[in-house]
């Protein structure tokens, strides 16, 4: 392909995710649908002959590409939450309820299920198994924007909203739960996929075991969360209350902070080995935190939601040019069945259970009735996350069966755009009605 054809192709996409999200607000179809859709226009195209889109060829690539599209996407998702969360408080910890649930509970228990079936019946040795598990195991901040949060809530949008009473809340239960379920487990996988690493390495014993334990799941998730927070603080009352009104970032209205913030967080945690991913969205909610009403929030926000446009474009595009040029060709009814189980089966009663059973009241925040809890539980979208694991995994140690291993999270992903997509906005849109009639009746 020329450069010029690739400049051409760009722009045009480009222009169209720019447009995307305005034209399809009221229609069942979601941008990342239309972009995979043009993507695999594009690898049919006689221009894309030559080159090579083998994920095996490109694993380091992948790795970063995939890498930066979903921290981009953590720092976006921490910085629109507006619920939040006190650490001294237990009232404050009981708001994220569903959440605590979903990570507690849906996801190991996503993950075991996952397993077993990728054991069972795609026939995989026990390690690639619980690979496959804790690689589509999380749900995707990039590819669920229609079911999350929107921008930050700050005083100026508050006013706007009272003046417009037609206007529909966007932080309820549902885009809550799923925002920020979106942007903690994808730091959570990791102990899973370094231990399918682990058993895949050879040698491990009860003793690894205790270190697993000790390091991967407790060791590492604290320091990326500490990290994220100590430099979401620090840069926080840079920003809002440095006695220097040069220093003070919030008067100037500079958005890039946030991008500072996001590499900062990300290095200083993977520097001192904990979890880059929940750094960054760690970071990302102590910045929120700062000073939550100021309208320099909104500007942030708005920074890191065109880079992750940029970045989902080129992601969506690559995915879908590789899907008409071999991604899925070692893919067969073993990966059919098992990404139809995930996202029809085992990810909607995993999550229904961990929400229903001694559930929150919903009439309390953070409580969810049993349309929100089905909502919930079927709307775990899959995407660009599960890439970077499956690409992380296999650039550090030889993975069995990684050709098929693409082509089902690959087509799983796939699912989750179409089937998630399709049903979003109108489910959304019911759910919104029901829930401003409840709200008129009370």
């Amino acid at each position: 392909m020329t450069g010029a054809a690739v400049y051409l192709i760009l722009g045009l996409s480009l222009l169209l995710a720019t447009v995307l999200p305005y034209l399809t607000q009221r229609i069942a179809l979601s941008p990342p649908m239309v972009l995979v859709a043009v993507g695999m226009g594009v690898g049919l195209l006689p221009l894309a002959d030559g080159t090579s889109l083998e994920p095996q060829d490109h694993r380091v690539l992948i790795t970063h590409v995939t890498e930066f599209t979903v921290l981009v996407s953590l720092m976006g998702v921490g910085l629109a939450i507006d619920r939040a969360l006190d650490l001294r408080s237990w009232r404050s910890w009981r708001t994220w309820s569903s959440v605590w649930r979903l990570l507690l509970v849906t996801m190991p228990l996503t993950i075991l299920g996952m397993a077993v079936l990728g054991w069972w019946v795609a026939g995989l040795a026990p390690a690639v198994a619980l690979l496959l598990g804790a690689v589509l195991a999380p749900t995707d901040p990039v590819l669920a924007s229609d079911v999350q949060v929107g921008e930050p809530l700050t005083e100026d949008v508050e006013e706007a909203e009272e003046e417009d009473e037609d206007t529909p809340a966007e932080d309820d239960d549902i885009r809550f739960s799923l925002t920020a379920e979106a942007g903690l487990n994808d730091g959570l996988a990791f102990p899973f996929v370094h231990l399918a690493l682990l058993l895949l390495a050879g040698g491990f014993t009860v003793v690894d075991a205790g270190s697993w334990v000790g390091w991967y799941v407790l060791g590492k998730v604290a320091l990326g969360v500490a990290v994220g927070l100590a430099i979401g603080w620090l840069l926080g009352r840079q920003a809002f209350h440095a006695r220097s009104g040069t220093l003070r970032l919030a008067d100037t209205g500079e958005p890039l902070l946030a991008l500072a913030a996001l590499l900062a967080s990300y290095g200083a945690a993977e520097l001192v080995g904990g979890y880059g991913f929940l750094a960054v969205f760690a970071c990302a909610m102590a910045l929120r935190a700062s000073e939550r009403g100021h309208s320099y929030q909104r500007a942030m926000h708005g920074a890191v939601e065109r880079l992750e446009r940029l970045m989902t474009l080129l992601v969506l595009l690559v995915l879908g040019m590789a899907m008409t040029r071999g991604l899925l060709e070692h893919l067969d009814w073993r990966g059919v069945v098992v990404a139809l189980a995930l996202v029809l089966v085992v990810r909607p009663l995993t999550g229904y259970a961990a929400l229903a059973v001694l559930g929150r009241d919903d009439h309390e925040e953070g409580g969810l009735d049993r349309g929100e809890m089905a909502a919930v539980a079927f709307f775990g979208v899959r995407g660009v996350g599960s890439l970077y694991y499956l690409a992380y995994a296999t650039s550090h140690e030889h993975v069995p069966d990684e050709p098929w291993l693409w082509s089902t999270v690959a087509f799983a992903v796939i699912v989750s755009v179409l089937l998630h997509g399709v049903t979003a906005t109108p489910a959304m849109q019911r759910l919104d009605a029901r829930r401003s009639r409840t709200s008129t009746k009370g």
